[in-house]
Protein backbone atom coordinates (compact mmCIF):
# COMPACT_ATOMS: atom_id res chain seq x y z
CA UNK A 1 0.00 0.00 0.00
CA UNK A 2 1.69 3.11 -0.88
CA UNK A 3 0.28 5.38 1.25
CA UNK A 4 1.23 2.78 4.31
CA UNK A 5 3.63 5.48 5.84
CA UNK A 6 1.94 8.16 5.98
CA UNK A 7 -1.13 5.95 7.43
CA UNK A 8 1.11 4.99 10.25
CA UNK A 9 2.65 8.32 10.96
CA UNK A 10 -1.10 9.86 11.34
CA UNK A 11 -1.85 6.90 14.05
CA UNK A 12 1.12 7.82 15.85
CA UNK A 13 0.42 11.84 16.31
CA UNK A 14 -3.57 10.74 16.67
CA UNK A 15 -2.29 8.56 19.05
CA UNK A 16 -0.06 11.12 21.08
CA UNK A 17 -3.11 12.95 20.88
CA UNK A 18 -5.25 11.45 22.92
CA UNK A 19 -2.54 9.99 25.43
CA UNK A 20 -2.16 13.81 25.94
CA UNK A 21 -6.06 13.93 26.24
CA UNK A 22 -5.83 11.38 28.96
CA UNK A 23 -3.11 12.60 31.03
CA UNK A 24 -4.90 15.59 31.18
CA UNK A 25 -8.28 13.81 32.26
CA UNK A 26 -6.14 11.85 35.21
CA UNK A 27 -4.72 15.00 36.45
CA UNK A 28 -7.99 16.60 36.78
CA UNK A 29 -9.61 13.82 38.26
CA UNK A 30 -12.63 11.81 36.88
CA UNK A 31 -15.44 8.99 37.95
CA UNK A 32 -15.47 5.73 36.57
CA UNK A 33 -18.96 3.97 35.48
CA UNK A 34 -19.36 0.70 33.60
CA UNK A 35 -20.74 -0.59 30.54
CA UNK A 36 -23.02 -3.18 30.26
CA UNK A 37 -20.86 -6.35 30.11
CA UNK A 38 -19.51 -4.84 33.69
CA UNK A 39 -16.14 -3.18 32.02
CA UNK A 40 -15.20 -0.12 33.45
CA UNK A 41 -15.15 3.29 31.23
CA UNK A 42 -14.24 6.68 32.11
CA UNK A 43 -14.33 10.44 30.24
CA UNK A 44 -11.13 9.72 29.27
CA UNK A 45 -12.08 6.64 27.30
CA UNK A 46 -14.69 8.80 25.24
CA UNK A 47 -11.99 11.92 24.80
CA UNK A 48 -9.61 10.00 22.97
CA UNK A 49 -11.92 8.02 20.69
CA UNK A 50 -13.53 11.24 19.77
CA UNK A 51 -10.10 12.50 18.99
CA UNK A 52 -8.90 9.65 17.17
CA UNK A 53 -12.11 8.95 15.40
CA UNK A 54 -12.64 12.16 13.89
CA UNK A 55 -8.98 12.07 12.85
CA UNK A 56 -9.21 9.11 11.04
CA UNK A 57 -12.57 9.65 9.41
CA UNK A 58 -10.78 12.01 6.58
CA UNK A 59 -8.55 8.74 5.04
CA UNK A 60 -12.23 7.03 4.55
CA UNK A 61 -11.52 3.70 6.07
CA UNK A 62 -14.00 2.09 8.30
CA UNK A 63 -13.65 2.59 11.65
CA UNK A 64 -14.23 0.07 14.55
CA UNK A 65 -13.62 1.30 18.01
CA UNK A 66 -14.20 0.14 21.27
CA UNK A 67 -16.75 2.56 22.85
CA UNK A 68 -18.86 3.27 19.84
CA UNK A 69 -19.22 -0.69 19.44
CA UNK A 70 -20.10 -0.61 23.35
CA UNK A 71 -23.30 2.05 22.20
CA UNK A 72 -24.03 -0.37 19.28
CA UNK A 73 -22.04 1.53 16.61
CA UNK A 74 -19.92 -1.05 14.72
CA UNK A 75 -19.43 -1.35 11.30
CA UNK A 76 -19.10 -5.40 9.22
CA UNK A 77 -15.68 -5.75 8.29
CA UNK A 78 -14.22 -4.77 5.40
CA UNK A 79 -11.27 -5.37 3.27
CA UNK A 80 -9.37 -2.19 5.09
CA UNK A 81 -10.51 -1.18 8.80
CA UNK A 82 -9.44 0.12 11.79
CA UNK A 83 -9.27 -1.25 14.91
CA UNK A 84 -8.61 1.46 18.06
CA UNK A 85 -9.00 0.82 21.85
CA UNK A 86 -8.80 4.63 23.00
CA UNK A 87 -7.38 3.14 26.13
CA UNK A 88 -6.37 0.32 26.64
CA UNK A 89 -6.34 -0.82 30.50
CA UNK A 90 -8.94 0.99 31.42
CA UNK A 91 -8.85 -1.02 35.24
CA UNK A 92 -5.20 -0.18 35.89
CA UNK A 93 -6.17 3.55 34.33
CA UNK A 94 -8.96 3.99 37.32
CA UNK A 95 -7.35 2.33 39.95
CA UNK A 96 -3.95 4.52 39.49
CA UNK A 97 -1.74 1.99 38.28
CA UNK A 98 0.70 3.44 35.12
CA UNK A 99 -0.03 0.22 33.04
CA UNK A 100 -2.32 1.49 30.28
CA UNK A 101 -2.20 2.54 26.46
CA UNK A 102 -3.82 4.15 23.12
CA UNK A 103 -3.75 1.47 20.32
CA UNK A 104 -4.95 1.96 16.65
CA UNK A 105 -4.20 -0.58 14.56
CA UNK A 106 -5.11 -1.13 10.66
CA UNK A 107 -6.49 -4.44 9.22
CA UNK A 108 -5.71 -5.36 5.73
CA UNK A 109 -7.91 -8.62 4.78
CA UNK A 110 -7.64 -10.55 8.01
CA UNK A 111 -4.40 -9.72 9.44
CA UNK A 112 -2.53 -6.35 10.97
CA UNK A 113 -1.26 -4.20 8.41
CA UNK A 114 0.18 -1.75 10.31
CA UNK A 115 -0.06 -0.42 14.02
CA UNK A 116 0.66 2.04 16.88
CA UNK A 117 0.47 2.29 20.97
CA UNK A 118 1.05 4.76 22.78
CA UNK A 119 2.60 5.00 26.66
CA UNK A 120 0.96 8.09 28.01
CA UNK A 121 3.08 7.96 31.16
CA UNK A 122 6.38 7.20 30.18
CA UNK A 123 5.87 9.24 26.50
CA UNK A 124 7.24 6.14 24.41
CA UNK A 125 5.22 5.90 20.76
CA UNK A 126 5.80 2.73 19.37
CA UNK A 127 5.32 1.64 15.57
CA UNK A 128 4.88 -1.09 13.26
CA UNK A 129 4.85 -1.82 9.77
CA UNK A 130 3.89 -5.31 8.97
CA UNK A 131 5.10 -6.46 5.47
CA UNK A 132 8.51 -4.20 5.74
CA UNK A 133 9.23 -5.99 9.03
CA UNK A 134 10.10 -2.14 10.35
CA UNK A 135 9.52 -1.56 13.94
CA UNK A 136 10.67 1.51 15.99
CA UNK A 137 9.97 2.86 19.50
CA UNK A 138 9.59 7.20 19.45
CA UNK A 139 11.06 9.01 22.89
CA UNK A 140 12.56 11.99 23.88
CA UNK A 141 15.92 11.45 22.13
CA UNK A 142 14.03 10.49 18.62
CA UNK A 143 13.14 7.37 17.12
CA UNK A 144 15.57 4.29 17.29
CA UNK A 145 14.63 0.76 15.39
CA UNK A 146 13.74 -2.14 17.52
CA UNK A 147 13.42 -6.00 17.13
CA UNK A 148 12.72 -8.97 19.11
CA UNK A 149 15.45 -11.05 21.18
CA UNK A 150 16.66 -14.67 20.89
CA UNK A 151 15.46 -16.44 24.24
CA UNK A 152 17.87 -15.30 26.92
CA UNK A 153 19.67 -18.67 28.12
CA UNK A 154 18.78 -18.31 31.77
CA UNK A 155 14.90 -19.03 30.21
CA UNK A 156 12.16 -16.61 29.11
CA UNK A 157 10.90 -13.66 30.90
CA UNK A 158 7.20 -14.11 30.65
CA UNK A 159 4.61 -10.96 31.17
CA UNK A 160 1.06 -12.12 32.40
CA UNK A 161 -1.74 -10.18 32.33
CA UNK A 162 -2.22 -8.08 35.81
CA UNK A 163 -5.85 -8.25 35.91
CA UNK A 164 -7.24 -11.65 33.94
CA UNK A 165 -3.97 -13.56 35.53
CA UNK A 166 -4.78 -17.08 35.01
CA UNK A 167 -1.92 -19.08 36.99
CA UNK A 168 -3.09 -22.51 35.98
CA UNK A 169 -3.81 -21.88 32.46
CA UNK A 170 -0.62 -20.21 32.06
CA UNK A 171 1.60 -23.08 33.41
CA UNK A 172 -0.20 -25.38 31.51
CA UNK A 173 0.37 -22.89 28.29
CA UNK A 174 4.13 -22.73 29.13
CA UNK A 175 4.45 -26.64 29.97
CA UNK A 176 7.80 -27.63 30.95
CA UNK A 177 9.12 -23.95 29.20
CA UNK A 178 11.93 -22.70 31.29
CA UNK A 179 11.05 -19.93 32.35
CA UNK A 180 13.24 -17.23 34.50
CA UNK A 181 10.73 -14.40 35.35
CA UNK A 182 6.91 -13.80 35.34
CA UNK A 183 5.88 -10.21 35.92
CA UNK A 184 2.61 -9.49 35.96
CA UNK A 185 1.91 -6.00 33.51
CA UNK A 186 -1.75 -4.31 32.23
CA UNK A 187 -3.03 -3.75 28.55
CA UNK A 188 -1.38 -3.82 25.67
CA UNK A 189 1.66 -2.12 26.56
CA UNK A 190 3.00 -5.85 27.00
CA UNK A 191 3.20 -6.26 22.94
CA UNK A 192 5.76 -3.32 22.98
CA UNK A 193 8.36 -4.92 25.74
CA UNK A 194 8.31 -8.03 23.90
CA UNK A 195 8.77 -5.70 20.58
CA UNK A 196 11.72 -3.90 22.38
CA UNK A 197 12.94 -6.79 23.49
CA UNK A 198 12.62 -6.40 27.29
CA UNK A 199 10.84 -9.48 28.00
CA UNK A 200 10.44 -12.74 25.78
CA UNK A 201 5.91 -13.70 25.57
CA UNK A 202 3.15 -12.34 26.40
CA UNK A 203 0.42 -15.07 26.68
CA UNK A 204 -3.49 -14.10 27.37
CA UNK A 205 -5.57 -17.64 28.06
CA UNK A 206 -8.67 -16.00 27.94
CA UNK A 207 -10.88 -14.32 25.70
CA UNK A 208 -10.16 -10.19 24.33
CA UNK A 209 -10.99 -8.05 21.76
CA UNK A 210 -9.81 -7.72 18.07
CA UNK A 211 -8.85 -3.89 19.45
CA UNK A 212 -7.17 -5.16 22.00
CA UNK A 213 -4.56 -6.90 19.85
CA UNK A 214 -4.36 -5.29 16.70
CA UNK A 215 -2.01 -2.51 17.03
CA UNK A 216 0.45 -4.38 19.57
CA UNK A 217 0.27 -7.80 16.73
CA UNK A 218 1.28 -5.09 14.24
CA UNK A 219 4.07 -3.86 16.02
CA UNK A 220 5.43 -7.41 17.43
CA UNK A 221 5.19 -8.91 14.35
CA UNK A 222 7.04 -5.80 13.14
CA UNK A 223 9.27 -6.15 15.42
CA UNK A 224 10.68 -10.14 14.19
CA UNK A 225 7.54 -11.87 16.62
CA UNK A 226 4.25 -12.92 16.37
CA UNK A 227 1.12 -13.81 17.57
CA UNK A 228 -0.78 -16.73 17.38
CA UNK A 229 -4.24 -18.65 19.18
CA UNK A 230 -3.27 -20.69 21.86
CA UNK A 231 -3.00 -23.66 19.54
CA UNK A 232 -0.57 -21.54 17.37
CA UNK A 233 -2.65 -21.20 14.90
CA UNK A 234 -2.30 -17.21 13.19
CA UNK A 235 -4.72 -14.93 14.83
CA UNK A 236 -6.87 -13.42 11.94
CA UNK A 237 -9.28 -10.29 12.12
CA UNK A 238 -13.31 -9.84 11.21
CA UNK A 239 -14.32 -12.23 12.73
CA UNK A 240 -17.95 -12.21 14.13
CA UNK A 241 -18.70 -9.41 17.10
CA UNK A 242 -14.93 -9.09 16.62
CA UNK A 243 -14.18 -11.23 19.53
CA UNK A 244 -10.72 -12.86 20.04
CA UNK A 245 -10.27 -16.79 22.09
CA UNK A 246 -6.62 -16.69 23.88
CA UNK A 247 -3.52 -15.42 22.18
CA UNK A 248 0.33 -15.90 22.78
CA UNK A 249 2.27 -12.98 21.69
CA UNK A 250 5.64 -14.77 21.12
CA UNK A 251 9.60 -13.39 21.21
CA UNK A 252 12.05 -13.91 18.35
Amino acid sequence: MENAHALLELAGTLARQAGHAIMGVRAQGFSVTHKPDASPVTVADTIAEALITEGLLPTGIPIVAEEAAADGICPEPAPLFWLVDPLDGTKEFAKGRDEFCVCIGLVRGDTPLLGVLYLPVTGELFGGLVPERAAWKETSTGRHPISTRPAPPEGLHVLDSRSHAKPEALAKMLGGTKVAETRPMGSAMKFARVAEGAYDLAPRPGPTMEWDTAAGQAVLEAAGGRVTTLDGAPMRYGKPGYLNAGFIGWGR
